[in-house]
């Protein structure tokens, strides 16, 4: 089983596709891992928020999704 990552906004830009498949359960250090390069830089800021389900997470690093979960990287949000 996998876990589906969603990459919103410029992160879908940075990783190429609006989501990719990684191996399950995932917790915080191993999605560090499996986003390579800038997209991992990018998922460390403070500004890159995580939701689990649809459910915002209010501390990513406790990240915990299990086999079939869909996680979101939602980056800030700017307006006019």
């Amino acid at each position: 089983m996998s876990v589906k990552l969603v990459f919103l906004g410029k992160l879908a830009d940075l990783s190429g596709a609006p989501e990719t498949l990684v191996p399950g359960p995932l917790d915080w250090e191993g999605l560090l891992t499996a986003l390579p390069g800038p997209l991992g830089e990018g998922a460390r800021g403070d500004k890159v928020k995580l939701a689990v389900n649809g459910k915002l997470l209010s501390d990513k690093t406790a990240l915990s999704a299990a086999d079939g979960d869909e996680v979101a990287l939602l980056p800030p949000v700017s307006g006019g």
